[in-house]
């Protein structure tokens, strides 16, 4: 062959190519991103958008239908899952798995927008991304507490210092703060001294608007200058917007003050987080696309241990998990695994060979191969992870096949009397075709593997390539620097070993054992040739066998691990308040104390689906170092202890592996058939944590407007719907810029005592459009224009 000759007669540009390998491999592997498992990629859309206060059923209507409508419109749409909360509406929208995904982004982005300015005005803006579950979950969860701030200011501190430090850090997407009490300025409206100055809220919150704001007004130039001028109306103080006048009667002003209380006070609480049962702010990272996950663990480690220094000592930051760590901890492992691999493969070798130039000379094949490899998984895209790595481990035993039967082969034709560089280039030459059919054998296998249709092929398409590449380079080294090393570096004719007689003894020991091992073999081999029927019985019986096997094994895409965190979530009824779930909370928290394999409970109460659910995030000990329980024992006798704790429905771990879809028109017809199948499935053995993703209907009162009446006394429908809302979740009317240069929001709302029955509400007035004889509004209970109809 052609590159066997050019490597035996330039054994120098042979030497070099090889240098070249190693070379760019090295710098490929210093730029391969490091992940846990290979990144997928799904082919889905999530749109996201937030309705504050709106119930299930209105969120369906006004937002979730219309994002259907407008998506079923963009090509390549496979499926669309949607869910439709209080106040959230959720739509995957799955694509097929040959779109491109860029554009399929692009082009939902654009349909969206079409139909935004259909959602209802009080509607955030749509939160449109990338359904990639790795780049959604976060990386590092960190706790900031404190035994002597307020929670409000230890949320001020953690938002300006630690939260904006964290963001600043390469890879960083997005810092999460639950449990943290934002600043505000609250304005708790006084029903009765509104009805008795006979102001409507809806005036208050005009007064408001208009008053706390800066103007432009335009530009004085004189000479060869000019300068703005700008109108400053915005509130230096809280207490200063007590002094707002909100309304004239009869030339009188009424100030906010008379009719409202202002504090400067605090969002009402919308989470709660502990950790070890003290309060806390829990913030959770989020890294970019992209991102390696090391570098990023690695730098917001960097970055906590910078910002520790400039925090009051009274302020405690803590690092509850960071999957950088555990992923580092197994990437090394493995590591460790190639190299004693490749150790142990070159000793068998040595053992075999009897020669240790030629160990070296078979051995070189490992390191080249491998270190080459990393070129193609950089161009590739590939990521250093669990699949890559286990295709080096795997193939460490393939990659010195073909050079051990090509240096066996041109020893062979030494002892048949030829020169060094006449036995490199016969013996390689020989056994060629021969070698090329076992590696091209091997590519035939995990090619395939790579190729693989559906979301199972992209998991391990960098598995099947990097196996393919590592032995395709070993077959090359083999052709290259083996017959060129062979050529130059000759073993002694006689007495390997005669500096280490000790080796020669033991490698002689070696030998008589592979002669006794030799025979064996040979006896058993006449044995199956004479007796070839049985011979072929019993390999097919044990063919048919293992198939009876294979389901006594079990299956699952991802083996389960022990990474020593756990999370678990509960929910309570539907409609329970956050004190409610909060109290579970504690009975939750109070029964893990007895598990000793937990070293850090981190809990959070009130999330996004509502305030009836919670999640805890638990971090073992050390396994080595306590010879604790595996993680799913762990995980099984706290699923065993928790269930002796009403009024609580509970998951542990972090997904659930099965979801079954049941579609239907009828809702009522859907939740019989979903209570049916739930009911069978809980009859299976094994199965546990067995949901479902329709909640139960939230309490509800429903305000049902006598529009013919409330015409006739003067009231809009809009006007009680602009009264009720800052009434009930309160209205952000404007912003407060503080001194410390962050802008808070400035919110009219009812006390919380008085919007805790549906009584206090019915008493409420509103000012009518109508005036009575001294030109006032007249004042109208709400009582008498809406029935409250509990649902």
């Amino acid at each position: 062959m052609w590159i066997t000759k050019t490597s035996i007669n330039q054994p120098v540009f042979a030497t070099m190519v090889m240098v070249a390998l190693m070379v760019l491999g090295i710098i490929s592997y210093q730029n391969l991103n490091v992940e846990q498992l290979p990144e997928i990629d799904p082919p889905v859309v999530v749109v996201s958008v937030q309705y504050p206060g709106a119930s299930p059923e209105a969120v369906e209507n006004d937002i979730t239908k219309r994002i259907e409508e407008a998506a079923n419109t963009v090509s390549g749409v496979k499926m669309i899952r949607s869910s439709s909360y209080e106040g959230r509406s959720d739509n995957a929208i799955e694509f097929e798995l040959n779109v491109n995904m860029d554009k399929a982004i692009q082009d939902v982005r654009d349909k969206i927008a079409q139909v935004r300015p259909n959602f209802p005005k009080d509607a955030k803006d749509p939160f449109i991304v990338r359904g990639d579950t790795d780049n959604t979950q976060p990386i590092a969860y960190y706790s900031v507490a404190s035994g002597s701030r307020s929670l409000r200011d230890l949320s001020t501190l953690a938002d300006q210092i630690i939260v904006k430090r964290l963001q600043s850090v390469q890879g960083v997407g997005r810092v999460k703060m639950d449990g943290a009490v934002a600043r505000q300025v609250v304005i708790n409206i006084d029903p009765p001294r509104l009805a008795a100055q006979r102001i409507g809220v809806d005036e208050v919150m005009a007064a408001i608007r208009d008053t706390n704001q800066d103007l432009p007004a335009g530009s004085i130039s004189h000479d060869a200058s000019e300068r703005l001028v700008r109108i400053e109306g915005k509130m230096k103080d809280p207490r200063a917007f007590g002094k707002i006048i909100v309304a004239r009667r009869g030339n009188v002003p009424v100030y906010l003050e008379q009719v409202a209380t202002v504090l400067d006070g605090e969002r009402e609480e919308t989470s709660i987080s502990r950790v070890n049962g003290q309060r806390a702010i829990v913030l959770s990272v989020v890294r970019v696309q992209d991102a390696n996950v090391v570098k990023v663990g690695d730098g917001i480690r960097e970055a906590i241990e910078n910002v520790k220094k400039s925090l009051p000592p009274d302020v405690d930051v803590r690092m509850i998990y960071s999957n950088s760590d555990w992923v580092k901890a197994s990437l090394s492992r493995v590591k460790s695994t190639i190299v004693e691999g490749a150790a142990l493969t070159i000793l068998i070798v040595f053992l075999f060979l009897h020669s240790w130039r030629s160990t070296v000379i078979t051995g070189l094949t490992l390191p080249i191969s491998v270190i080459a490899t990393f070129i193609a998984m950089n161009a590739f895209g590939f990521t250093l992870n669990f699949m890559t790595l286990m295709a080096l481990s795997l193939c460490i035993g393939l990659l010195i096949d073909d050079a051990i039967v090509v240096r066996e082969n041109i020893v062979r034709h030494v002892d048949m009397g030829k020169d060094h560089r006449s036995a490199a280039r016969d013996g390689t030459q020989e056994i060629g075709l021969a070698v090329m059919a076992t590696t091209f054998a091997i590519v035939a296998v995990f090619v395939p593997v790579a190729f693989m249709k559906g979301i199972i092929g992209r998991f391990f398409l960098q598995f099947g390539i990097t196996v393919t590449v590592a032995v395709l380079v070993s077959l090359f080294v083999s052709f290259t620097l083996d017959p060129m090393l062979s050529s130059v570096w000759r073993d002694p004719s006689e007495n390997r070993f005669r500096r280490f007689p000790w080796l020669g003894r033991v490698m002689a020991r070696i030998e008589h054992g592979i002669e006794r091992l030799h025979r064996i073999y040979g006896a058993v081999l006449e044995w199956a040739l004479r007796w070839r029927k049985t011979t072929l019985a019993a390999a097919f019986a044990v063919f048919v066998g293992s198939f009876f096997l294979v389901p006594m094994i079990g299956t699952e895409f991802v083996p389960q691990t022990d990474q020593g965190f756990t999370t678990l979530k509960f929910k309570t009824p539907v409609g329970s308040s956050l004190a409610y779930t909060d109290d579970k909370m504690r009975q939750v928290e109070q029964a893990l104390k007895s598990f000793k394999e937990i070293e850090l409970v981190n809990t959070t109460v009130g999330m996004d689906e509502g305030h009836n659910y919670a999640s805890l995030d638990l971090r073992l000990t050390d396994a080595k170092q306590t010879h604790r329980k595996p993680q799913q024992e762990v995980e099984k006798a706290i699923r065993e202890r928790l269930k002796s704790i009403p009024g609580i429905e509970l998951s542990v771990g972090w997904n659930k592996p099965i979801f079954i879809s049941i579609l239907g028109p009828d809702a009522d017809k859907l939740k019989q058939v979903v209570d049916h199948v739930m009911t069978k499935i809980a009859a299976i053995k094994g199965v546990t944590d067995l949901d479902n993703s329709m909640a139960g209907a939230n309490p509800t009162v429903t305000v049902k407007v006598h529009n013919e009446l409330a015409s006739d006394l003067g009231v809009s429908l809009q006007q009680v719907g602009n009264a009720l809302r800052p009434f009930l979740a309160g209205d952000t009317v404007s912003y407060w810029l503080a001194p410390d240069g962050q802008n808070y929001e400035v919110n009219v709302q009812l006390p919380k005592s008085g919007r805790q029955k549906i009584a206090d509400l019915a008493e409420l007035q509103l000012a009518s459009s109508r005036l009575d004889a001294d030109g006032r509004p007249l004042m109208v209970p709400l009582r008498q224009i809406v029935d409250f109809v509990p649902s």
